[in-house]
């Protein structure tokens, strides 16, 4: 084995985040993770959604912004919630999953608005997160 081949890095699973809606699953959050880098690659899982989802592959996420999911207060059902690349202050836009404009405002990688609250990724990994009450989210 060469020493570059050593040093090669590699993208391996690393858990899943299950969305939960009343106790039952509405969708997913696959993630993977760098060896080296330990850096987080996710993709969302819809339940009974069968289009192509915004991020293909392995995206990679700029600096300063984190994989979080986004959960609207108002819709219920799998367009419920949104895999986001979060920033960590100020005014953050998304289109939801019905393709609408959303502007909220985010302070420390959380959305503080009356219509939707998140919760990061990397903190939820491996673990069933029920979202009808957000006090679930760590």
């Amino acid at each position: 084995m060469t020493q570059e081949s050593k040093n090669e890095d590699k993208v391996v699973y690393f858990g899943v985040i299950n969305i939960n809606e009343n106790q039952k699953t509405i969708g997913a959050v696959d993630v993977w993770r760098s060896v080296i880098t330990k850096e987080l690659f996710c993709e969302e899982k819809r339940l009974g959604v069968l289009d192509i989802v915004e991020f293909i592959g392995m995206p990679r996420i700029e600096e300063g912004k984190k994989w979080a999911v986004a959960v609207s207060r108002k819709i219920k059902g799998r367009d419920r919630w949104k895999l986001v690349k979060l920033v960590n202050q100020g005014k953050f836009r998304f289109s939801d999953p019905q393709d609408k404009n959303v502007t909220v405002e985010v302070r420390e990688y959380k959305i503080v608005d009356p219509e939707w609250w998140s919760f990061l990724v990397e903190k939820n990994i491996n673990r069933n997160l029920e979202i009808t009450r957000e006090e679930n989210a760590k």
